[in-house]
C-alpha cells in the first residue's frame, strides 16, 4: 500500500518504518514541527508536502498527533476534491472512538483507530518494542485493521467503540497509575526512615516480583499479603499509622485486593472465616473510623 502520515512524532515515526519494513511505501508526511521532522527523516527520508498532496496520493492516511486536533485534521482532510473513495484514515488514540474522524456521513472512506497499548518514551524503544505490542482496533472494516496490526508486528484486539473510554481508563490504571502507587510506597516508606532513591531501589525488585507472578499464575492468584492472607490485626495496623490523607485510597484499593482474595480462595476450594472476612470488610469500608469520628464530635 501507498500511505501518508500526519505527525511525525514518536508513534508515527516508529509506525512508518515498520509498515516499509513489511514492504509498504510510504508517500510523504505532513507536520507542523520541524524538529520531529528532522527527526523522522534519520530514519525514513521522505518528502514533507501538504495536505492536499497527500489525500490525493496515498491509500491508507495515518493521523498520529495529539488526540486535540485530530478532528480539525479530519475536518481540512475532508474539504479536499482530491480524497479517494477507497481511502482509509486511522488514528492512533486510546481515548477517541475512530468515528471522530467521520467529519460528514457522506465521507467516502474508511475510518479506523489503532491504539498501541503501550507507553513510548522514545522512537529507538518503540521500534524496540512495537513488535508483539497489543493494539486496540475499532471502526470499519475490522479486518484490514487487524492485518496492518499484524503486519507491524502487533497483537490486534477488537474493542466495542461505545466503550472505547473505559478501554483506555483501564490502559492509565494499568500504566499510569502504576507510577502512582510506587509514588505513594515510595512516600510511606519515607516515614519509615527510607527515602528518595533508596526507597525506589528497594522496591522496584518487589514490583517485577509481582509482574512477573501476574505473568506465571494469572488473577487472581498472583495476589498475594495480609488481606490475601486475612490477617486482620495487619490490616488494621496499617490504617491506624497511615497518614491521613492516604487512608482512604489505600481502603479502596483494599476493598479490591478482598475481592480478588476471595476469588483466589474460591478456585482453592477455601473461603475465608465469616468473622475474619466481616472484620476486614468493616475496616476497609471506613467503619472503624466513622465510629471514632462520631465518638469525637
Amino acid at each position: 500500500m501507498k500511505f501518508g502520515i500526519i505527525g511525525t512524532g514518536i508513534v508515527g515515526t516508529a509506525l512508518a518504518v515498520r509498515l516499509v519494513e513489511a514492504g509498504h511505501e510510504c508517500i510523504g508526511v505532513h507536520t507542523r514541527s520541524r524538529h520531529s521532522y528532522e527527526r523522522f527523516c534519520s530514519y525514513l527520508e521522505i518528502d514533507h508536502l501538504t495536505l492536499e498532496e497527500l489525500v490525493a496520493a496515498v491509500d491508507l492516511l495515518f493521523i498520529t498527533t495529539q488526540d486535540g486536533v485530530i478532528r480539525s485534521i479530519a475536518e481540512q482532510l475532508s474539504e479536499s476534491v482530491l480524497l479517494k473513495s477507497t481511502q482509509v484514515w486511522i488514528h492512533c488514540s486510546g481515548s477517541l472512538p475512530s468515528k471522530i474522524l467521520r467529519v460528514k456521513e457522506s465521507l467516502p472512506v474508511g475510518c479506523l483507530s489503532l491504539h498501541p497499548l503501550q507507553a513510548f518514551a522514545s522512537v529507538e524503544e518503540a521500534l524496540t518494542i512495537l513488535t508483539g505490542t497489543h493494539f486496540g482496533i475499532e471502526g470499519d472494516n475490522l479486518e484490514f485493521g487487524e492485518k496492518i496490526v499484524e503486519d507491524l508486528g502487533g497483537i490486534p484486539h477488537m474493542i466495542l467503540a461505545d466503550k472505547k473510554t473505559l478501554y483506555h481508563a483501564g490502559a492509565v490504571v494499568a500504566s499510569n497509575y502504576l507510577v502512582v502507587l510506587a509514588a505513594l510506597a515510595v512516600e510511606l516508606y519515607a516515614e519509615a526512615g527510607i527515602s528518595g532513591e533508596e526507597a525506589l531501589a528497594s522496591l522496584l525488585p518487589l514490583m517485577r516480583g509481582t509482574l512477573y507472578n501476574l505473568e506465571q499464575v494469572g488473577l487472581p492468584k498472583a495476589l498475594t499479603g495480609p488481606i490475601a492472607r486475612g490477617d486482620v490485626q495487619v490490616i488494621q495496623g496499617h490504617l491506624e499509622h497511615l497518614p491521613p490523607k492516604l487512608i482512604e485510597i489505600y481502603q479502596g484499593l483494599g476493598l479490591k485486593a478482598l475481592e480478588l482474595g476471595k476469588n483466589k480462595k474460591a478456585q482453592q476450594g477455601l473461603s475465608f472465616p465469616p468473622e475474619e472476612y466481616k472484620r476486614l470488610k468493616y475496616l476497609l469500608e471506613g467503619g472503624e473510623q466513622h465510629e471514632k469520628d462520631f465518638a469525637n464530635s
